[in-house]
């Protein structure tokens, strides 16, 4: 019967040589030595690349898939392999029919190549935040689960997923709920369903979104100077998240409609950087309407920048600027407000409940705000807990019996 040794590689860059595939370096007890393989024969500290399992398979062909960055992990999934390989000649030599072992099939079907492969197809389609919650879920779930292979993946590995995302990384409720998510996801996407009941995912509760009263951003904005007071209005009046306001441009307003475009920020808009390129959440371009004051801010800003930059808010090398939230603390801090209260996002939730309360109606608020579903703007139909709301419970019951 032939064995089939599967072997741990790292793919380092050698001096001179370029990316290799390198053996990994174990020590006296048989433990694999983190970020050391050797070259030429020598041992090297690399701390950088991922590693690989390298075996022939059952048809001798050599495979090489990902095994992922931590060491130990790595070699555990070398175990797995070298003992899945194992069974499946022992099964072979005993005349048992087997599964063909093809490459094809073997490769796509292994946790870790799926993984991988999966995790590629996020990066070239979705954005980088995107594509690094989809990792760091996949790289939980490849910690926490030993099985192989897809097919291997059983209910109990999804309730065990759970319980780690809770007591290992110590995630909040939501949090968890989000990676959990990230998995099923890709787990559907590869064709297994029904594996989850209802009771097996995270339970957290959706708390009500955070919203400034008058009292605060008045006193806020009486702190900002003028440049300030235009940044933080932008974001009041017109909902945007931090990353559309960072790749604003002149050319997304209309000021003969007083409209503010979400536009795709394409390759070449940045005279410094040919190849910087921004796209909207959810690829979804949208109109806003702003009032006639704040684009009238805007065109004295306008008469006062440099003209070669399109963005709207640029750093002085015309980059997106990026300490919006520092300076919205620095602000509340100087006005004697508690800083920890004050974040970019609430700006955004103050606009819609704002505007829903004013009469707007939710599919205009919708798309004002760029969701994809009208549950998340339903979210913003919070209770209204101002001043004024007392004074309408007291008429309520001024002329009742009660109320005498």
């Amino acid at each position: 019967m032939r064995t089939i040794t599967v072997r741990l590689t790292k793919r380092v860059l050698v001096e001179g040589k370029g990316l290799r595939f390198c053996p990994a370096v174990y020590s006296a007890n048989g433990r694999v030595k983190p970020d050391y393989v050797k070259v030429d024969g020598q041992e090297q500290h690399h701390p950088e690349g991922s590693y690989y399992l390298d075996y022939g398979d059952m048809n001798g062909k050599r495979q090489r898939p990902p095994a992922g960055k931590d060491a130990a992990d790595a070699e555990n999934k070398r175990k797995q392999m070298e003992q899945r390989l194992a069974a499946l000649a022992a099964a072979k030599a005993a005349g048992i029919e087997v599964a063909p072992d093809t490459p094809k099939q073997n490769t796509e079907r292994l946790l870790v190549n799926a993984v991988q492969s999966y995790l590629d197809e996020i990066k070239l389609t979705k954005k980088l935040k995107t594509h690094q919650a989809y990792k760091t879920a996949l790289d939980y779930f490849l910690e926490g689960c030993k099985k192989p292979t897809l097919d291997d993946i059983e209910r109990k590995d999804l309730v065990r997923y759970r319980v780690f995302l809770r007591d290992k990384k110590n995630l909040t409720d939501r949090t968890a709920w989000n990676k959990f998510s990230n998995l099923m996801t890709f787990l559907k996407a590869h064709g297994v369903r029904g594996l989850a009941r209802k009771e097996d995912w995270p339970q957290y509760v959706e708390e009500v979104p955070e919203v400034y009263d008058a009292e605060e951003l008045d006193k806020f904005f009486a702190e900002c100077t003028a440049q300030e007071r235009l940044y933080f209005e932008f974001f009041l009046m017109t909902g945007m998240r931090e990353q559309e306001v960072m790749h604003q441009t002149w050319k997304s307003l209309d000021f003969t409609r007083n409209v503010v475009r979400m536009r795709h920020l394409p390759k070449g808009t940045l005279p410094n950087d040919a190849d910087y390129e921004w796209k909207p959440k959810a690829y979804k371009e949208r109109e806003i309407r702003v009032p006639q004051k704040l684009m009238d801010a805007l065109k004295k800003w306008k008469s006062e920048r440099d003209s070669k930059c399109p963005l709207l808010f640029p750093t002085r090398g015309c980059r997106p600027k990026m300490d919006f939230l520092d300076v919205c603390k620095a602000v509340a801090r100087r006005a004697e407000l508690d800083d920890e209260n004050f974040w970019l996002h609430k700006f955004r939730a103050t606009f819609a409940t704002t505007a829903l309360r004013k009469g707007n109606d939710l599919t205009t608020v919708q798309h004002w705000l760029g969701h994809s579903d009208l549950a998340s703007t339903m979210r913003y139909l919070r209770p209204n807990d101002s001043p004024e709301v007392q004074e309408k419970v007291e008429s309520m019951w001024e002329t009742t019996t009660a109320g005498k």
